[in-house]
């Protein structure tokens, strides 16, 4: 067979897309508390994707299709955030959208407040390439709930264990790599 060259218009561009997040890791104390909390005993009640211990963090923005050329240009943008470090520490567990439909089972950090501001940060720097985030909430992701048969009982069951409410201090941020496989999904920074 004969190849047949193509003419692409100049306008034409391969920009290859990515999952991305920033956020910020925790240190491995606290990762262990989170551990503890992910009560294996609702496996009867519930079945529950629980996140690995290797990547619990707190997210301030998800980029869901960052282009690879825009890459350098996000960390620029992002090493101009300056903040002074702070100290949070974990706070209560709870569910998302709420106590009756779960889908997700997190945990707080408190104060929210500093969170926040970087937060509203992030998203000021970027917000030539991305929108700002709608309904951004302070929490760790502890496992994602594909359905209780007693919703009650797994609600008890979760907030009945006790955890060290341990502090904390962040830091830094970074923009991390999110690729999605059979395992779930693997974080690079």
């Amino acid at each position: 067979s004969e190849l047949i060259p193509v003419s692409l218009p100049s306008s034409f561009s391969l920009d290859l897309k990515m999952r991305a997040f920033i956020g910020f890791d925790l240190p491995e104390n606290v990762r262990n508390v989170l551990l503890s909390l992910q009560n294996k005993q609702v496996s009867k009640i519930a079945k529950v994707k629980w996140v690995s211990k290797k990547n619990f963090h707190q997210c301030f923005k998800f980029l869901p299709s960052l282009l690879e050329k825009d890459v350098e240009k996000v960390k620029d943008l992002l090493s101009q955030i300056k903040f002074k470090p702070f100290e949070v520490k974990l706070g209560d567990v709870g569910f998302f959208p709420n106590e009756i439909n779960i889908n997700v089972v997190w945990i707080g950090l408190e104060p929210q407040i500093k969170i926040m501001e970087l937060q509203q940060d992030i998203d000021d720097k970027l917000r030539e390439l991305f929108k700002p985030e709608e309904r951004f909430a302070v929490h760790v992701t502890l496992g994602r709930v594909k359905y209780a048969k007693d919703v009650e009982l797994f609600r008890k069951l979760i907030l009945s264990k006790e955890y060290d409410r341990v502090k904390f201090k962040v830091d830094s941020f970074k923009l991390y790599k999110s690729d999605l496989n059979k395992d779930g999904p693997s974080y690079s920074v």
